[in-house]
């Protein structure tokens, strides 16, 4: 038999379409340090990311294509970059477009870079380095190639037809910007992560190069309070390093695609720090800096649960708080009764020294005394924790109920029952 399908047939989700855009992004060109030990000269920057190929959900168009100003720039205009990204894709293309209408302040730098064969060269092509941080935490490098050594050579021959950038001193186009093109990039999609005890964390590193330009190394460096190591290198032509029960890349997919993302096992207090993904070629050499937090939630627990104060009694209420991360806790006590509209917050907490497990977590214990003479039951006291892993704080409680009657109060009510008992029953007897 065949099984024909129930109701009309799904047609195939259209492919999505793809088209090129100019990104057009403000920056600040970071220039040579004035004078010995001083900080770099700054001057605004305009880079402009030609032929950037991105999803065309139909709102692309001519408006998505950079003009050049009008007019001959002078030494305090924007230095604007015109950079061709069709060699080297550029990565987060559909962030980058959108960055100003998603909130935040994207941050771009670009600044003089030197090729790794520069000084081997008989004559230098102009190279700069455009690092982009957008507010999402996604970083990316872009390493810009100026005026080809041969064009740069033969206008200086017919220098009369030359113009030179007023402010860079190097060959500029007619509309007054300077012409590069994207030789590499590296990019992270989180420069800042945050992790539990105990997970699996990947640390994202990618990179792109121009054909004549392919990976020599990557190697991964932790630092952390001063102190440093590698913890993965590999060099193209070597055998793959052995693997590690903590740490791995995977070399197939480094050299096929580009991504030298390094994963973490089980990570612990101690794989806190900042992570270093350095990525060379023979002419580049570039690095991405992400920082890994961990954080791990508290255990609240409060003792007794439940509480009765006799007379003339005192108590105290135990809150434990334990196996958090990092070291840095609020803890505070309120108490409630039923004529209380909100929560009264209370003083006289003591507290514990903090204690420090093989684990690297911290844990603390807080106490509460309560006195019969002060309080009237019933009531509900309150311990509140706030820690940094925690998306809102932990509110865990002690009720405090009125006291049965024992004792000579209870006997005495037994007796006095007893008694209307008795000259009940002696009147109903009388009667018959």
């Amino acid at each position: 038999f065949l099984s024909l399908p129930k109701g009309p047939a799904q047609a195939p989700a259209p492919a999505a379409l793809h088209g090129e855009v100019d990104i057009v992004l403000g920056c600040s060109y970071l220039g040579e340090p004035r004078g010995r030990g001083g900080s770099p000269a700054e001057h605004p920057a305009t880079l402009v990311l030609r032929g950037v190929s991105t999803t065309d959900d139909g709102t692309l168009g001519d408006g998505t294509k950079y003009k050049a100003p009008q007019g001959n720039p002078d030494s305090s205009s924007p230095i604007v970059f015109e950079a061709s990204a069709r060699v080297v894709p550029i990565p987060h293309a559909e962030a980058l477009l959108h960055a100003d209408c998603d909130g935040g302040e994207l941050s771009c730098e670009i600044s003089p870079h030197s090729s790794q064969q520069s000084a081997r060269e008989p004559c230098h092509a102009s190279w700069f380095m455009a690092t982009l941080r957008l507010p999402s935490g996604i970083a990316i490098a872009l390493v810009l190639r100026g005026p080809h050594c041969s064009s740069w050579e033969k206008e200086k021959e017919q220098e009369h037809n030359t113009t030179l950038h007023p402010k860079l001193r190097i060959p500029m186009s007619k509309e007054g910007t300077v012409l590069t093109t994207v030789e590499f990039q590296l990019s992270s999609s989180s420069t800042s992560v945050h992790t539990r005890l105990g997970s699996l964390v990947t640390l994202d590193c990618r990179f792109a190069s121009a054909p004549n330009s392919s990976l020599s190394s990557l190697e991964w460096r932790r630092q952390h309070q001063g102190s440093g190591r590698s913890l993965f290198h590999y060099q193209v032509g070597s055998s793959s390093p052995a693997p590690q029960p903590k740490v791995h890349v995977d070399v197939t997919e480094l050299l096929r695609s580009g991504d030298a993302s390094l994963t973490l096992r089980g990570v612990s207090v101690g794989d806190e720090g900042m992570y270093i993904c350095l990525v060379s070629t023979p002419l580049h050499r570039a690095q991405h800096i992400i920082q890994l937090h961990v954080a791990e939630p508290p255990r609240v627990h409060v003792i007794p649960a439940v509480v009765s104060l006799e007379a003339d009694m005192m108590t105290t209420l135990t809150c434990s708080i334990a196996g958090y991360y990092p070291l840095d806790v609020s803890v505070s006590w309120t108490r409630k009764t039923p004529e209380d509209e909100v929560e009264i917050p209370l003083s006289g907490a003591r507290f514990s020294s903090h204690r420090q497990s093989r684990d690297g977590t911290y844990s603390i214990t807080s106490y509460l005394s309560i006195s019969s003479a002060t309080v009237q039951a019933p009531a509900t006291y309150h311990c509140h924790v706030s820690h940094v892993a925690l998306a809102e704080p932990i509110s865990v409680s002690a009720h405090l109920k009125a006291p049965e009657q024992t004792g000579s109060e209870g006997l005495v009510g037994t007796f006095i029952a007893t008694i209307i008992f008795i000259v009940v029953l002696f009147v109903v007897l009388r009667r018959r």
